[in-house]
């Protein structure tokens, strides 16, 4: 799954570098510009991988932000950057749980080596995953995601959605799909009709939890198969 991270940083700039370079690396980066704003988003099933936290920020400074966090028990992996760049205050942020600390100014390429590096310690380091749009799946547990949140996917709907993953705007057979799918069990090209149809009211049905409608589509292509669309233009 796509690591999800906070990037906690008040300076526009700042923000904006980092953001985009962490994008660029394959990860999910959500804002927030002061340690109010950060207390919002860091309340309890907050969903992110890791922080990025600036000691400095207006409202609330970091450290109180970082104490905060661990008084409720959460152990989201905290890395600290900040201009504090003194010994005792390294280890003040330390002792009261961060896992790293980063003095600015920064080596962006050292930044990314020692977030990996949290991502994997904590387990939640990208995996190989196949994804389209909000839609992604870690082929070695099947595990199914959209916009982050688990979708509850039966077997053989978990493995018809590998199929199509893997063959990204490319059309997927009928046949294909029953060879994958039902291997050598005796029951018709029907099956995968309906094994379809309720992999996407599953779909349809996590879109309209989340709010809006789906941007993710099963659609048929007759004669030819089935393939994963966008209906608004991207994926």
């Amino acid at each position: 799954m796509t690591p999800r991270i906070l990037l906690v940083e008040d300076t526009p700039d700042i923000a904006l570098w980092l953001g985009t370079a962490l994008r660029q690396g394959g990860m999910q980066v959500e804002f927030a510009t002061d340690g109010h704003a950060a207390e919002r988003c860091l309340q309890t099933g907050h969903g992110f991988d890791a922080v990025l936290l600036d000691l400095q920020l207006p409202g609330q400074d970091g450290l109180s932000v970082l104490q905060d966090l661990r008084a409720r028990g959460d152990a989201v992996p905290v890395l600290i950057l900040t201009a504090r760049a003194s010994v005792p205050d390294r280890v003040l942020g330390l002792n009261m749980g961060a896992d790293d600390y980063l003095p600015k100014p920064f080596d962006l390429s050292e930044l990314e080596a020692r977030l990996q590096v949290l991502l994997r310690r904590h387990g939640r380091a990208k995996t190989n995953t196949l994804r389209w749009g909000p839609l992604e799946m870690a082929p070695e547990t099947s595990t199914v995601w959209w916009h982050g949140q688990v979708l509850a996917l039966t077997q053989r709907e978990a493995a018809a959605l590998r199929v199509l993953l893997s063959s990204p705007q490319r059309t997927v057979s009928k046949e294909q799909l029953h060879a994958d799918v039902f291997a050598d069990e005796a029951t018709g090209l029907d099956a995968v009709e309906v094994l379809i149809y309720r992999l996407r009211k599953k779909i349809e049905a996590a879109a309209a939890a989340s709010g809006g409608s789906s941007e993710v589509v099963i659609s048929t292509f007759r004669g030819m198969g089935y393939m994963l669309t966008s209906p608004l233009g991207s994926a």
